[in-house]
């Protein structure tokens, strides 16, 4: 791989990557089951330096935004490559977000250019706000040739000939910015700098190497923290392949690790957790004779490779196993939200290595994994190389906040000085989340201390972002909290959003309106729904500007409530 201590910025180094592999294929895309594109570094460079230059002739100047909405795609990463090599900032969006909320976080961040799918921005050009956009320019990809842009331009067409004027950029200049949640609320955007990522790649690629024939199944989204790097970065430092699929249902995901022979893939654990189901039924279903070999195929397994994975005996041991995830599966790499040690063991004990790691966006991606030496089903890893953690305030039992130091931590973030003087303490990063080391260095999480879940899908909700969502119900106010924030269980999985009910004197909490709550919970996605509510008979405390004091609200709560009082939605 290259040398990233030689690197200042991204660009530079995605720069020299693409010349250094030139013939190497960097770029597989597949829908269903036909191949729609397959490219080498120097197919990836003739279509990305075109758009370089072309975003430099419209005055996409160093410094400036330029925000990104598509699925997984080499479009997504042709268009990054560009912004790069120009000195632009990224701003990589979930498409899966709402058209307001997605206009409201190209506000927030200022950006000037936007790229984004067709189908996304015909959604997005509908919304009542979008009269008030500030974008300068918007590229719209694959739109039909008859299609009305809204003042948009094809990205097909958007070039220009001759090679960029190529823009380096200081290690501590912003090179993305990264909103850590939804929105409705206050825009969390994480400003990352090209140190970040490129200390955070090194660190990463020292434990899970990429090389010139690996082959990534990108499955996440490009914009997750995770699959940006893993996906992208690391891989194409390295001189690997990513594979992206344009649909993730289950039957196609399973052929392509067998037609693309997978090295490495990165799952949340709602989907591995998936995969380890359909597992245990197909082995449920073997005659009893061969699931008797199977298990004492999986016992030798478990008892050779205790220490360390053996990839070459456990191939051999079970070729059936591994022949369904193509035969050459590295790692399954997971992380993002709270996953079961016994579905990490399964895994394990079929000799495919699982690397369960600790992360948060504001760390750029990850701060512990584990190195598998040897595989530790109960913990999220040690942490990695560059990477220093802190236990903070531990308690009888050696729990206590995790803070982290490290050359990956974000700069700041954006316009928003009190909560990033709130998260990032003389250096160190505040997690929120509640942890303790063990004798041999390995993290174990216990719960949260912030007033967030994380869901199994990796996504993490903010229960402020979702009060608007229940404006103008007939009550005198009410404060949505994470049921775990209230009440400290120190347990990962199965968290929940409670809302707490402050009626005015005298008024009855009625039938219409208990519907009305329920019917807008109803209508959110099924994570971000409230679980059930708590009936409040005194005044929220408020700041002097009329702002709930969340922590002491909280706090009341904790010490007179009991999370029985909790009734169901």
């Amino acid at each position: 791989m290259l040398d990233l201590d030689q690197y200042t910025c991204l660009g530079a180094a995605l720069r020299d990557a693409v010349d250094r592999w030139p013939n190497e294929t960097c770029l597989i895309e597949a829908d269903r089951d036909r191949e729609r594109t397959r490219l080498t570094y120097s197919d990836f460079k003739q279509v990305a330096t075109p758009l370089a230059r072309a975003l430099q002739d419209a005055d996409l100047n160093p410094g400036d935004r330029c925000a990104i909405i598509m699925t997984n795609q080499s479009k997504w990463l042709g268009s990054a490559y560009a912004i790069f090599q120009i000195g632009g900032v990224l701003v990589p969006l979930d498409y899966k977000l709402t058209p307001e909320e997605h206009l409201q976080l190209l506000a927030h961040s200022r950006a000037k250019f936007l790229i984004v799918e067709y189908h996304l921005w015909r959604a997005i050009a509908q919304s009542p706000e979008f009269k008030n956009h500030k974008l300068k320019i918007a590229l719209v990809t694959e739109a039909p040739p008859t299609a009305q842009l809204s003042g948009g331009y094809r990205w097909e067409e958007f070039r220009r000939k001759g090679d960029p004027n190529f823009v380096p950029r200081a290690r501590e200049d912003a090179a993305c910015i990264v909103y850590s949640s939804g929105t409705g609320g206050r825009p969390k955007g994480c400003v990352l700098t090209h140190e970040n990522y490129l200390e955070q790649c090194k660190a990463l690629t020292a434990w899970y190497p990429f090389w010139p024939g690996v082959r990534y199944l990108s499955v996440l989204p490009t914009n997750h923290a995770i699959d940006f790097m893993v996906g992208f970065i690391g891989p194409f430092v390295c001189g690997a392949c990513v594979v992206h699929l344009r649909t993730l249902r289950p039957e196609f995901v399973r052929n392509a690790f067998v037609r693309y022979k997978i090295t490495y893939v990165t799952l949340v654990p709602m989907i591995v957790k998936n995969l380890e189901r359909g597992l245990r039924a197909n082995f449920d279903a073997l005659p009893r004779w061969k699931r008797f070999l199977l298990d004492r195929a999986i016992s030798v397994n478990r008892a050779l490779t205790r220490k360390q994975p053996n990839l070459k005996l456990s191939r051999k041991l079970l070729p059936g196993v591994h022949r369904a995830f193509g035969g050459e599966l590295v790692a399954l790499i997971t992380g993002g939200a709270f996953i079961d040690a016994a579905t990490l063991q399964f895994f394990y004990d079929l000799g495919i290595p699982i690397a369960n790691g600790y992360g948060l966006t504001e760390a750029c991606t990850v701060l512990t994994v584990n190195d598998l030496k040897p595989f530790r089903a109960d913990t999220v890893g040690k942490p990695l190389p560059g990477v220093d953690l802190r236990i903070l305030n531990p308690d009888a039992d050696g729990i206590g906040e995790v803070a982290a130091k490290s050359k990956t931590i974000m700069s700041h973030y954006l316009d928003d000085p009190e909560m990033t003087a709130e998260s990032i303490v003389d250096g160190w990063l505040l997690t929120g989340d509640l942890g303790r080391f063990d004798g041999s260095g390995h993290l174990q999480l216990f719960g949260r201390k912030k007033n967030m879940i994380v869901t199994a899908g990796g996504k993490n909700i903010y229960p402020e972002d979702i009060e608007a969502s229940f404006d103008g119900i007939a009550v005198k106010e009410y404060c949505i909290f994470a049921a775990n924030y209230i009440w400290p269980t120190k347990v990962l999985g199965n968290e929940k959003l409670v809302m707490i009910l402050h009626l005015d004197i005298n008024q009855n909490f009625t039938d219409s309106t208990k519907s009305e709550i329920e019917s807008r919970n109803q209508n959110l996605p099924d994570f971000k729904r409230v679980a059930g509510y708590v009936r409040w008979d005194k005044d929220f405390p408020r700041t002097a500007s009329m702002k709930i004091k969340r922590n002491d609200l909280a706090e009341e709560i904790r010490n007179s409530a009991h999370p029985s009082t909790v009734k169901g939605l």
